[in-house]
């Protein structure tokens, strides 16, 4: 089960004026489950986004990039779980293209105007007919309160669906930021398979607008790890529509930035909480560092490492496991001499070896905890990272192994 985190309150997912969301069951893996989402946008709305770094990225991804870079104003985005169309060649272009043209028609606008995104199983063709004979059903079903059914309809492996909404007051104006997303499995930074959508009803400028996108993905979905593999589908997308009134400029930038940070953060770790068999949520905090980059290796060699993530399922504090990932994260000049490690408020080594005051039974005790911290105190500079993994457990190989079946 995931790690102390429940299925959101459907009322407590606020609408974005301007954005509506319809979803329907177009059996693309499985009949009778919602599997097909369509996200609609006013005329007006800016829209951007970042993608996977995986050099193998899906066909979606590199049409979703070309129609972003068309300019052309995008009014509506598409969502299928149950296949990736990755690995899929032209066809599978075609068949991304396919979708989005199907789905033009339908609402009045141009191909270059849809974004299409897909997740699921990599290397197998898209069924683009049954995405286009479950489009109509889609807009019929577009609300603007539908964020509860959209989370569900773009789980794959996913246990619990992933939305939260938060608001903010800006210029005299309630500014309103739902987003959901989905991932559990194969979960590693850059992006980190997951897909998020964030919509606001603030005015954003396109320039800004990126920034901000960038920079909340840096600080959330690029900064967890389920099992090391970076997907050839994520996406992190943001809209803006500008129905609330209030514009966001330099001044009132970093309020802005923060709400939107905050929810793409609790997107994120909610990915991590519903990691495929995970029973532990871990917090790495690396500080003190020379710069941001190193703390971000050291603390990826740490969440990576199957020995300390099974280690931790078996709740076993075998910590010198940590050490050897510190040791092997590539930080040439590390004095370890000087650093020091934390298992929540225990210190576990310092000087370059088990700290005197470290008893085993203190490292049971955190280790038999769900929620559990790793803190790193390198001694060497003012930088800092914070990154969030989860344990390795039988149920992760059992998911993996039947994943197709």
């Amino acid at each position: 089960m995931p790690v102390n985190l429940s299925t959101p309150v459907a009322a407590q997912l606020l609408p974005v004026a301007g954005v509506s969301l319809g979803t329907a069951e177009a059996g693309i893996k499985r009949a009778d489950r919602k599997d097909l989402l369509v996200i609609k946008c006013d005329e007006g709305a800016t829209v951007v986004g970042v993608f996977t770094t995986n050099r193998f990225c899906a066909a979606p991804v590199t049409v979703a990039k070309e129609h972003l870079a068309a300019g052309k104003g995008i009014r509506a985005l598409v969502v299928n779980t149950g296949n990736a169309n990755a690995g899929t060649g032209e066809q599978g272009m075609n068949a991304a293209r396919t979708t989005c043209a199907e789905l033009a028609k339908l609402l009045g606008c141009t191909p270059q105007q849809v974004l299409p995104y897909s997740t699921g199983v990599i290397m197998e063709p898209l069924p683009v007919d049954k995405i286009v004979a479950g489009l109509p059903q889609a807009i019929a079903n577009l609300k603007a309160d539908n964020w509860f059914d959209a989370a569900h309809a773009i789980m794959t492996t996913d246990i619990v669906a992933k939305a939260v909404t938060r608001q903010v007051q800006i210029g005299g104006k309630t500014v309103t930021v739902t987003g959901m997303s989905k991932g559990s499995g194969m979960i590693h930074p850059n992006m980190a398979t997951m897909l998020g959508y964030i919509a606001t009803d603030a005015a954003i400028a396109q320039p800004l607008l990126q920034q901000m996108v960038s920079e909340a993905a840096n600080r959330s979905f690029n900064c967890i790890s389920v099992d090391g593999d970076t997907s050839t589908n994520d996406a992190m997308m943001l809209i803006a529509t500008g129905r609330s009134g209030a514009t966001i400029d330099a001044a009132n930038r970093a309020m802005m930035q923060a709400v939107v940070t905050e929810v793409a953060t609790l997107l994120a770790q909610a990915i991590v909480r519903d990691g495929e068999g995970a029973t532990k949520f871990i917090t790495i905090r690396v500080e003190s560092g020379k710069d941001e980059a190193e703390c971000r290796k050291i603390g990826y060699a740490i969440a990576h490492s199957p020995l300390v993530k099974t280690a931790f399922f078996a709740s076993d504090p075998n910590l010198g496991r940590i050490l050897a990932a510190i040791g092997y994260a590539g930080i040439a000049d590390l004095d370890v001499g000087k650093l020091k490690v934390y298992l929540d408020d225990v210190l576990v080594a310092e000087y370059g070896g088990r700290a005197a005051s470290y008893q085993e039974e203190d490292g049971q005790r955190v280790m038999k905890q769900s929620d559990i911290s790793i803190r790193v105190v390198l001694n060497r500079g003012a930088a800092n990272a914070t990154l969030w993994t989860c344990d390795f457990s039988y149920d992760y190989v059992k998911i993996n192994a039947s994943y197709r079946s």
